[in-house]
């Protein structure tokens, strides 16, 4: 994904503020990859659809305050920060959703019950991570971010990340161990 300062607009590093393209541009830039990370978050993308929005709304109304070196940033905050306010106190069952191509037919009957079955050990398995684990883990084999950006998107260090990474690894072998 590339940076938004190039794409936000043609404003120095001091100034601060979104006009309405510039609110557009990191709309598009961002929109997807923080439904992602809410999805993560929370397994549901309806939730997920309702925080991102609600965050851009919030961008919006405080855009004349917006820096957009750090509007990125802000963005994350203000999405976690919905989501902690959505979920304070509720234990969240990690639901993903599962894409399966609807035309396979070469597939014996018993081979799609064997399917199934493992993507609802998957789930079970995946849904059991605690979630900061599971965030990191998500964003890294799902879409395929670099520790880097993870660590970034989060506002925490590469090491935390690799921490996170490293438990989940751990998690995910030994309960598949047991459960296949």
């Amino acid at each position: 994904m590339p940076l938004v300062m190039g794409v936000l607009s043609n404003k120095t590093r001091a100034e601060t503020g979104l006009d309405q393209e510039g609110f557009e541009q990191l709309f598009d830039a961002y929109c997807d990859e923080l439904r992602h990370y809410v999805y993560y978050k929370s397994g549901d993308m309806e939730v997920a659809e309702d925080i991102v929005q609600d965050t851009f709304l919030k961008i919006w109304e405080m855009r004349s305050s917006v820096r957009t070196e750090t509007a990125r940033a802000l963005l994350y905050t203000i999405a976690t920060n919905q989501f902690a306010n959505k979920y304070k106190r509720q234990k969240l069952r990690f639901k993903f959703e599962q894409t399966i191509v609807e035309d396979r037919t070469f597939e014996t009957p018993e081979f799609e019950l064997e399917v199934k079955e493992f993507d609802r050990k998957l789930q079970q398995v995946l849904s059991g991570l605690n979630e900061k684990s599971r965030v990191v883990f998500l964003m890294n084999r799902i879409d395929q971010m670099t520790y880097s950006e993870i660590a970034k998107n989060l506002d925490i260090s590469v090491k935390a990340v690799e921490k996170r990474m490293k438990k989940a690894l751990e998690y995910l072998h030994s309960e598949i161990e047991q459960k296949f």
